[in-house]
């Protein structure tokens, strides 16, 4: 009997496995090229996330998946914070910008910009009822939120505006309703948008800026004019059968992919209750902990805290070259900042040919930032050793590494456990910054959710709760550990 059943369930393996097998083998090979597709993924309704998907839409993302089916090539989308999608274009990270990036001349200059395929109009964003600004003209000594890097911002600095910097428009508007800024200057068709999604009435359109078309294209590298001219064909062909019309009119209920082709309607938009919002995300920010946060912080500690024994042990050594080495080592790493450290690995390093995965770069970083830290304290810990140790081992016979392996570092570890606990739960926080290297951890799920809800002190709070309960986690294990090491302790 048993020898039936095993024999029963090994022919429904077969007959699922061998179609699937036959069909693999029959299959051909996907030759397309692949095209990395930088886009932001926070910036609705172009690019970003419904509540509780992981998948991105928008009118940005369906029309590049067009124009890549008509130009032959298999996408992959990376997303990224507005002020790095550039740097990740010029590192050779993405090979394309599809993030409604406007034209202007220094864009022009430095980079291959496609054919337009939207078409807006900026305005400026006032406080509900601020009668003192009503045109572009007004903003001439005030402040204003954008994204640093954007056309807009570049329009409100050449009004004479002050520009802060924020990473969207739903920030800035934030910022607008708080009363810490005054006005921006956008795209009509975001703050649409987020009018129509939100029901906000604390904020209003206070007039056009400026009143000229602003044309938004794909943006390649220089030496990339193949794709350039791939993608100018296929826009000119989607432009000619009405795909692009057709894809504009699903979202907008106009065709902003020709000049005057009528207004963006976006009243149709539903909203999301808060709780929906939060039940929606908890899942995907609980994958990003797991998947990403969780293995970086591990990953990072244990190969910094190797580097920092390493350079504690150089920084303690007799001969100067190695000492002096592993000082400037720490001095650099503690007199630089984290976010420095990331950017210069992952955009700065490939302009040297050196390229790392996005993962490999974010713990190379993180370990180098816990062994500047680390060592001094493990350093420390060593010498808070008694000297009459190393001279006992010496009356029996122990050589200088098995004196640290036996006697030293054994009576350190207990000293340096709290200290070292606190770096771990500074790392643990740290990952947060891995959305600028195309990370998306547990802080970038929150960071999408909350551009598409604006729903920001729910999910930032419930972000928080993540980080909190594995900071309380870290603690208990280390107070266990110490316990442990209580043996080492003379009483």
């Amino acid at each position: 009997m048993r020898h039936a059943l095993k024999c029963a369930v090994l022919f429904l393996i077969m007959a699922v496995v061998a179609p699937a097998q036959a069909a693999a083998a029959q299959a051909p090979p996907d030759d397309r090229p692949v095209v990395k597709v930088g886009t932001e993924g926070t910036y609705p309704p172009f690019s970003f996330h419904e509540t509780g998907s992981e998948d991105l839409t928008g009118y940005d993302v369906d029309v590049i998946k067009a124009i890549a089916d008509r130009a032959g090539w298999r996408i992959e989308f990376v997303e990224t914070q507005w002020d790095a999608i550039f740097p990740a274009l010029d590192a050779g990270r993405i090979d394309v910008i599809a993030n409604q990036v406007s034209v202007n001349e220094e864009r022009a200059a430095k980079y291959g910009l496609s054919e337009p395929y939207t078409y807006s109009r900026g305005v400026v964003v006032r406080r509900t009822g601020d009668e003192s600004i009503k045109t572009l003209d007004d903003v001439r000594g005030r402040t204003t939120a954008q994204s640093s890097t954007s056309n807009w911002a570049q329009v409100a600095r050449d009004a004479g505006a002050n520009v802060e910097a924020v990473e969207g428009f739903a920030q800035a508007a934030a910022l607008l309703t708080q009363g810490q800024v005054d006005a921006i200057v956008n795209d009509n068709i975001a703050v649409l948008d987020y009018l129509a999604s939100t029901g906000s009435k604390d904020v209003e359109i206070a007039g056009d800026a400026g009143g000229e078309t602003s044309e938004q294209v794909l943006t390649f590298r220089k030496d990339d004019g193949a794709l350039l001219e791939q993608a100018d064909r296929a826009i000119g062909e989607l432009k000619a059968d009405g795909t692009l019309a057709e894809i504009s009119r699903g979202y907008f209920k106009a065709d902003v992919s020709v000049p005057d082709g009528g207004d963006a309607d976006l009243s149709g938009r539903e909203r999301t209750s808060t709780w929906q919002v939060v039940a929606g995300t908890a899942w995907p920010m609980f994958l990003g902990l797991v998947q990403v946060t969780i293995p970086l912080t591990a990953l990072s500690f244990a190969i910094g805290l190797a580097l920092a024994l390493v350079v504690a042990l150089a920084r303690i050594s007799p001969y100067r070259v190695l000492s002096g080495l592993a000082r400037a080592f720490i001095s650099i790493i503690r007199g630089t900042p984290l976010l420095l450290q990331l950017f210069i690995v992952f955009y700065g390093l490939p302009q040297l040919g050196v390229k790392f995965p996005p993962f490999t770069a974010a713990v190379i970083a993180f370990s180098l930032n816990v062994a500047g830290y680390a060592a001094e304290v493990v350093r420390s810990a060593i010498l808070a050793v008694p000297k009459g140790q190393f001279e006992a081992s010496a009356t029996i016979g122990l050589g200088y590494w098995q004196t640290l392996r036996r006697i030293v570092l054994p009576q350190a570890t207990r000293t340096a456990v709290p200290p070292l606990s606190n770096t771990l739960l500074s790392l643990l926080k740290d990952t947060s910054l891995g959305s600028v290297v195309l990370l998306t951890e547990l802080f970038r799920q929150a960071q999408l959710a909350a551009a598409e809800s604006n729903e920001f002190l729910a999910l930032y709070a419930f972000a928080g709760l993540y980080y909190w309960i594995m900071c309380v986690a870290i603690s208990a294990a280390q107070k266990r550990l110490e316990t442990r090491l209580d043996r080492y302790v003379a009483r």
